[in-house]
């Protein structure tokens, strides 16, 4: 998935494209694979890595709020160590999920004007854009999120732009990592880390609102509404719980042509990876 999302943006994204990774969550094999990937798709890239902070920790040196759980880290490393994880010099940067499918010009996005804001995230598809199917399902429409939000709309973390410059001017990661430390301790808050932060915080730190079209989801999003994305988000269905393949391939008319692009770098970075080792 993650490099079926590579392939896309570099497809579609006409200027010069340098990834970011978190060096502890890849695999050695990734890692291995990327100098010879990244020619072959003509992107640069590089590992990051960060140190949690000891005040993050609980009684027991585990990590704050993480509960054990990969996922949870993971969600923590995207939203609250930006001011510190990426190089002073770096002035925006554009998350993408793994399992997107990028289908517009990512210069659009990373030369947005975002109004003043520190970061740009896309509410989730709303009015006749909504896919009516699962309605019941959208728990930012009621309840605590709705009374708590107000006039503001929830917005999805699969993709999102920040700069870098504005969010330590605003000294948003402080801010943010104070909210965290407050609301983490409660298992029952903060349940998709690095989409509820965010949101939590609008009154606080302002988030500028993408249009629609810049992340579509068959789960949220109405099917006419489909033919305008930028950007397809594979997030799982809460009634069928399909896997992320198997929408893939019926979802995202590109993905076959996609795929095969992709397996045939790999099978010739494979080739040559052995045959590097048989001239040693």
């Amino acid at each position: 998935l993650l490099r079926i999302m590579m392939a896309s943006v570099r497809k579609t994204t006409k200027c010069p494209v340098r990834f970011w990774f978190f060096d502890q969550f890849m695999s050695p094999d990734f890692k291995a694979s990327m100098p010879l990937f990244a020619e072959k798709l003509d992107v640069t890239f590089e590992f990051v890595a960060f140190k949690w902070p000891s005040w993050l920790r609980d009684d027991t040196g585990a990590h704050f709020g993480i509960r054990g759980d990969k996922q949870r880290l993971i969600w923590a490393h995207k939203i609250l160590f930006l001011d510190v994880i990426f190089p002073l010099d770096l002035q925006r940067i554009i998350f993408i999920d793994a399992d997107l499918v990028v289908r517009a010009d990512l210069l659009e996005l990373y030369t947005m004007d975002l109004d003043g804001a520190p970061y740009a995230f896309t509410p989730f598809c709303s009015g006749d854009r909504a896919n009516p199917e699962t309605t019941g399902f959208r728990f930012w429409d009621g309840g605590f999120w709705k009374s708590h939000l107000r006039h503001l709309p929830y917005h999805i973390s699969a993709l999102f732009v920040v700069d870098l410059v504005e969010f330590r001017r605003l000294s948003v990661g402080d801010q943010l990592r104070q909210i965290y430390h407050g609301m983490a301790g409660d298992p029952n808050s903060l349940s998709n880390l690095d989409q509820d932060l965010p949101n939590y915080a609008q009154h606080e730190v302002k988030i500028k609102s993408l249009p629609e079209e810049w992340l579509w989801c068959e789960s949220w999003c109405s099917a006419g509404s489909k033919s305008h994305a930028k950007a397809i988000d594979l997030c799982q269905n809460p009634k069928t719980k399909e896997s992320k393949i198997s929408m893939a391939r019926r979802v995202v008319e590109e993905w076959p042509a996609l795929d095969l692009e992709v397996e045939s770098l790999v099978e010739n970075l494979s080739s040559a990876a052995t045959a590097a080792r048989e001239e040693l």
